[in-house]
């Protein structure tokens, strides 16, 4: 049985709009029955046949030495069957991939050169602020000396990831975990130069961007169950709430139940960045499924911290 996210009535043979990823009953299985967040795109190729990574669409008409040109290139790639098409609706997985290859290449910089290149490359410190490509490389390196962290960030992206990336589409969801992952990161070194107690360890981790998503689904639905721990249902606020408590403890006292070296600051960052744009998101008529569903949407995909720094 499944319930109708447009008027919660129980369905033993659901339907799936393919452009938003819900389900609906007979009644309102057709987009314009459920206020499809596509529908108003139909006609348009930005909308619900773009890419999300093609912005060449509407200047059909420039010319060669204008945008037209590598707009044409970047039409072609994100095209359906190019190398950039697979990706529609397949972001996470996408950002897991690149979590775990980073995870490999940090044992292999770590074996072959060194913990001072390893944090010159992977962490994001207070020693370096300015070297920006640790600000993107901190957000999919995780601990490195034990599988735990990164297993943690990677199966709630796995889980939750996808939902969020089919509400508000590929090129927003990219835009949404690494703008988070790496503003996290900097709340939280910039909040210990603001202190006088600079993180000397560094921060690593995509425990910010996951938050994010947590919190995006949060506000688009408060009351979407999940399974904590596997078996234990609860609404998914409790889960989001419950660990954005549980940082605020860690920040202000000495007591942590999520254990040592934590980023707890990166959290809060990352909750309320999500809460800001679950809020804008849901303001523009977006809404999210009533049960976790995985499988189909977007293009054929399917829909624990610590570290030798502050993992996050």
């Amino acid at each position: 049985m499944a319930r109708c996210d447009e008027c919660g009535r129980e369905e033993n043979m659901p339907y799936q709009c393919r452009h938003c990823g819900g389900t609906y009953c007979s009644e309102h299985r057709l987009p314009e029955s459920h206020d499809c967040p596509g529908l108003e795109n139909w006609d348009d190729p930005d909308g619900v046949f773009d890419s999300g990574f093609d912005d060449s669409v509407d200047n059909r008409g420039r010319t060669a030495s204008g945008r037209g040109a590598s707009g044409g290139l970047r039409s072609r790639l994100a095209a359906t069957g190019g190398p950039l098409s697979y990706f529609r609706g397949n972001a996470t997985y996408l950002f897991l991939a690149v979590m775990l290859l980073t995870f490999v290449a940090e044992q292999i910089v770590l074996r072959l050169y060194g913990v001072e290149a390893f944090r010159s490359i992977f962490v994001l410190s207070a020693e370096h602020p300015f070297y920006v490509w640790t600000w993107v490389t901190s957000v999919f390196a995780h601990d490195p000396t034990g599988f735990f962290h990164l297993f943690g960030n990677g199966i709630a992206l796995f889980f939750f990831g996808p939902i969020v990336e089919r509400r508000v589409g590929t090129r927003a969801y990219v835009a949404l975990f690494l703008a988070s992952g790496m503003l996290a990161g900097l709340g939280q070194i910039g909040l210990g130069f603001l202190l006088g107690n600079p993180v000397t360890a560094g921060v690593l981790g995509a425990s910010g961007a996951v938050m994010a998503i947590l919190a995006v689904l949060t506000v688009l639905n408060p009351d979407l169950r999940v399974l904590l721990y596997f078996f234990i249902p609860v609404p998914i606020w409790v889960l989001t709430f419950g660990y954005a408590a549980l940082s605020l403890l860690g920040t202000f006292s000495n007591f942590s139940i999520l254990g040592g070296n934590i980023a707890h600051i990166a959290h809060l960052t990352g909750l309320v960045i999500g809460l800001a744009y679950g809020e804008y998101v849901r303001r523009q008529g977006v809404s999210a499924p009533g049960q976790l569903q995985f499988g189909g949407g977007g293009g054929g995909g399917r829909g624990g911290m610590g570290g030798p720094g502050r993992g996050r």
